[in-house]
């Protein structure tokens, strides 16, 4: 065992999920089975936003010919804060103190800056915040611990004025057969509101008519996640699905009803990821027909808006969401730096009267959050995910959420 029993990050808020503008409170824990000579222990608060991806391109012609790796990439900073807990800062002068065997508790609060996109990660791109705490010790590997945490952009919906309309979309496309134009295949999508929030369900409404001579394999509607990368030269564009309901075959001359079929929205970052200049995010509701055989799909979108507070309206049909569970209140701890945190729970800055919501991991799942500079000394847990607020309105609905891998 060495010297280092314990160093680890805990917040007073057990969620780890912030808006723009508050307090982030905890304590830092260092446990030394024996004395250690160090210049600090400091924490460095960190969010920035990050895109890169490399394509494969030509260049040249005949024997010239040869493929080169071009990378397109692009960054930007919210906040880059150092706070000194114990002994100097970086750069400071004087001797370096030394730590007795034992163990030691140092409070921390940092204030947010207001602004701040909300959390997100892609292997394309990012948004990330975390606080790294540092032993520093000279002429020696310094001591790491890293803890991310999560950024919720209050995008309320009641500020919205498209929220509450409605929106209508049609579509339709002719097929060929046996070389012989058939009858036309059409499909009408009608959503009752543009504006909602990860847990509730929409309500797909429309008709499709099958007027060709084949078979419609299916219809389907889903959700799509549109993000865009900006790099300084490039703008790359991926489009995933997140939600997906289906009916089954259409027969020649047939059509389909789609009556308020419930479409789930799994936890998703807000719309527009505000506050980041390169990562946009927007979402389209599609009824979508596949045809039999050789055929692009009939494809209805209808953009929307997802957000983080829910409209009034909507939230008093279902009333209060659910308390979310009662964290550990015990954060004593003995010895001569004894603090005692109390825990708190984060809540949306709004004027609603209702509850905060419950917070759900990103439908995507965890990232690796390990830095390329990062060695095998560092401390903390790696697998990171985000979560967003959400709202557990529709539990008797049995969709499964369709997360996938990005895609082109």
């Amino acid at each position: 065992m060495g010297k280092l029993n314990i160093f680890e990050i805990t917040f007073a808020n057990p969620q780890g999920v912030f808006y723009g503008g508050q307090l982030i409170q905890g304590h830092v824990t260092v446990e030394l089975n024996a004395e250690i000579k160090m210049r600090g222990i400091r924490l460095h608060f960190e969010g920035g936003a990050r895109v890169h991806w490399s394509e494969q391109h030509s260049t040249g012609s005949g024997k010239n010919r040869r493929t080169v790796t071009r990378h397109y990439s692009s960054s930007e900073t919210y906040f880059n804060h150092i706070l000194v807990l114990f002994g100097k800062g970086p750069g400071q002068r004087g001797d370096d103190p030394v730590l007795q065997a034992g163990r030691y508790v140092y409070p921390f609060s940092f204030q947010l800056p207001t602004g701040i996109p909300s959390s997100y990660e892609s292997f394309t791109g990012r948004v990330r915040y975390s606080v790294a705490g540092v032993i520093d010790r000279p002429w020696k590997f310094d001591h790491t611990t890293r803890r991310a945490f999560t950024i919720v952009d209050p995008l309320d919906l009641n500020l919205e004025p498209q929220a509450m309309q409605g929106a209508t979309g049609n579509g339709q496309k002719t097929l060929c057969c046996l070389c012989c134009e058939s009858g036309p295949i059409s499909a009408v999508l009608r959503l009752d509101r543009l504006g909602y929030v990860p847990g509730e369900a929409i309500a797909i409404s429309g008709e499709i008519n099958n007027g060709s001579r084949r078979k419609m394999t299916s219809s389907f509607a889903d959700i799509r996640m549109t993000i865009q990368y900006h790099a300084t030269t490039k703008t790359k564009t991926v489009c995933n699905t997140v939600s997906k309901i289906s009916h089954g075959p259409i027969l020649p001359g047939d059509g389909d009803i789609w009556n308020g079929d419930q479409l789930h929205i799994p936890p998703l970052p807000p719309s527009r990821l505000r506050g980041c200049r390169i990562i946009d995010i927007t979402y389209t509701v599609t009824l979508n027909v596949d045809p039999s055989g050789i055929g692009f799909d009939l494809v209805v979108p209808i953009n929307i808006l997802i957000g983080s507070i829910p409209l009034q309206s909507v939230a008093r049909q279902y009333g209060p969401p659910p308390p979310l569970p009662l964290p550990p209140t015990d954060y004593t701890n003995t010895g001569p730096n004894d603090i005692q945190l109390q825990p708190t729970m984060p809540s949306a800055p709004s004027n609603m009267d209702m509850p905060p919501p419950s917070y759900a991991e990103c439908v995507f799942g965890k990232v690796n959050i390990r830095e390329e500079n990062d060695n095998e000394h560092i401390r903390g847990n790696m697998d990171y995910a985000p979560v967003y607020t959400y709202y557990n309105w529709n539990q008797h609905n049995a969709n499964t959420f369709v997360p996938v891998a990005e895609q082109q």
